[in-house]
């Protein structure tokens, strides 16, 4: 067999050899092929293989499960009383619009909190200090993940937010939401805000409610019609 000939068959050789390679390596847990090998995945699954993969096994006694309600935040791990117990939540109608991706992300996050409540009984959800970076640059550098410590999807979240209420008051004038409260829930501005008091003190200004979902209220009544109030007067706060 001539030169010639041997060349073109080893190229086709090393060809072949880095498909099946290709093949044989295990994908990413955040690789693109993922969105359609498994559009739908098992959330207790893939907690249960993380948790072997990624936190030695210490997360056994954490719950999970997807919640049909939350709209504010992604996911969230809550500690139940004083037993050692967390339970991780994710968002339902905030990762469904997203990709598979983001929930990969969403959860390893909240098992980093929840593997810092296990292990060192940190209960600030909020916080992401030096502990939380280390473990999230350490699974980030293994698998190529993003993890970062925002999983707040603001597009997808002002989707649910459908109830808004507008200020009178100076406040309509001033950044960045220039008198806007914007909701998910008919939950009027008030006192059991926590920033009420200071809006009261600054401005003073009344809100007014400017929209809310199509056909909201509408159920039950016969002529199809709010009774009593009009839209405004009901959104005043008391």
């Amino acid at each position: 067999m001539s030169g010639l000939t041997r060349q073109p068959l080893a190229l086709a050789l090393v060809q072949q050899l880095g498909t099946d390679m290709k093949i044989l390596m295990p994908l990413s847990i955040v690789d693109e092929t993922w969105e359609t090998l498994d559009p739908s995945p098992d959330v207790r699954a893939m907690f249960l293989e993380f948790n072997d993969t990624f936190f030695w096994g210490k997360l056994c006694g954490v719950e999970v499960k997807w919640s049909p309600r939350m709209t504010l935040c992604a996911g969230v791990c809550s500690y139940e009383g004083r037993g050692g117990l967390c339970s991780i939540r994710l968002s339902e109608p905030l990762l469904k619009l997203r990709p598979r991706k983001d929930l990969v992300q969403t959860l390893l996050h909240e098992m980093i909190h929840a593997l810092l409540f296990v292990t060192q009984n940190n209960r600030d959800r909020d916080g992401h200090g030096p502990e939380f970076c280390k473990h999230m640059n350490r699974i980030n550098d293994a698998t190529g993940t993003k993890i970062s410590v925002y999983h707040s999807f603001h597009d997808e979240v002002d989707v649910y937010r459908q109830h808004w209420w507008k200020c009178d008051g100076p406040c309509q004038n001033r950044k960045p939401y220039f008198g806007f409260v914007k909701r998910a829930m008919n939950r009027a501005p008030s006192s059991q805000d926590p920033w009420w008091e200071d809006h009261r003190r600054t401005c003073g200004g009344t809100y007014i409610k400017v929209k809310e979902p199509e056909g909201y209220g509408k159920k039950g009544k016969k002529d199809g019609k709010k009774d009593g109030k009009s839209l405004e007067k009901k959104g005043q706060a008391g």
